[in-house]
């Protein structure tokens, strides 16, 4: 039991806080699109409904990623999280598919929606909470990429450091987004459809939110097949790993290096070039005291290292292009 909670608690904390969030959210407005009518709010009930199965999913493959390695599996269990959230992607993309179908059917046979401020309370509560929720998601990026920010600095750091968040964060980020905009486009669906005669809009917006929760699909789907191929880390990260060994002051240079990323965990390899004249339990204090030095690093995870004795050739670009 005791290792069960333990593993519970380093679960990523966005998606198991977006899919409780989302669940309540799903009810409510599933509620509303029973007794309205409207499609725009079943289809935004449909997205809420997708975020919090995909986010419970991906919270429950981010507990299991945590599980140490094993004898059977060495490198430990880091890409399941990839898997867990191509799970994910097939909901999405039966919730948009389904969506597209509704906004279709309205758009043949558009029908007049009622409970109009029902609607417009549920949706304007549900903007707040997907938006908190999407909030959340930034600021979480922003800290497992290791930047410091404040206010509405967040937002435009979480876009650029997106790519080094983990796979959970990635996928609350994008589901939200798209849940914001959704809710808001059902909102001006409702709005419009009530105080105008253009009753089409509400099919309209419902087979946008359709097409909304597709992109979302194709990129969470694109950055997990890549996650489990296995990706290069980013520019800034490998440079960081080779300033660390540079710094090191009986490192000469670096033979090869290559830094890969598994979530948010990254694994280093390379061949260092050690100062001539060393002997071979020098070399190896050397050694373990780079690996040491890596991993001090949280995000990495493993490191391994060889060492060979400087041949007079720069090999390391130092600020690599």
């Amino acid at each position: 039991m005791g290792t069960t909670w333990e593993l519970l608690k380093k679960g990523n904390t966005s998606s198991l806080m977006a899919a409780l969030g989302n669940a309540g959210v799903a009810v409510v407005k599933g509620i509303g699109a029973a007794m309205s009518g409207s499609g725009a709010m079943f289809a935004s009930a449909m997205h809420s409904v997708a975020d919090a199965v995909n986010q419970g999913f991906v919270f429950a493959g981010s507990v299991l990623a945590e599980r140490k390695p094993t004898k059977r599996f060495p490198t430990g269990f880091g890409r399941v999280i990839n898997l867990f959230c191509m799970a994910a992607v097939l909901v999405v993309s039966f919730m948009a598919y389904e969506t597209i179908r509704e906004g279709i059917h309205l758009l043949a046979h558009p029908a007049a929606a009622t409970s109009f401020w029902l609607n417009f309370w549920i949706l304007l509560v549900a903007i707040v909470i997907d938006g908190a929720i999407l909030w959340k998601a930034m600021k979480e990026i922003n800290r497992e990429a290791r930047v410091e920010v404040k206010g509405a600095s967040v937002i435009p750091s979480a876009f650029r450091n997106v790519g080094r968040a983990a796979p959970p964060t990635r996928l609350v980020f994008y589901e939200d987004i798209v849940a914001t905009l959704g809710a808001t486009l059902a909102l001006i669906a409702v709005v419009v459809t009530q105080f105008s005669d253009f009753a089409l809009l509400d099919g309209v917006a419902t087979i946008l939110i359709g097409y909304l929760m597709i992109v979302v699909a194709f990129k969470v789907g694109y950055d997990n097949m890549v996650g489990l191929i296995g990706v290069a880390a980013p520019k800034d990260v490998e440079t960081k790993v080779a300033e660390l060994l540079l710094s090191d002051p009986d490192v000469r240079d670096i033979n090869r290096l290559r830094v890969l990323q598994e979530g948010r965990a990254y694994h280093v390899e390379g061949y260092v070039e050690l100062r001539v004249g060393l002997s071979l339990a020098d070399a190896d204090d050397i050694k373990l005291r780079l690996t040491m030095l890596l991993l001090r690093d949280p995000d990495i995870t493993d490191v391994t290292l060889g060492i060979l004795e400087e041949d007079g050739v720069r090999t390391w670009n130092a600020a690599p292009s």
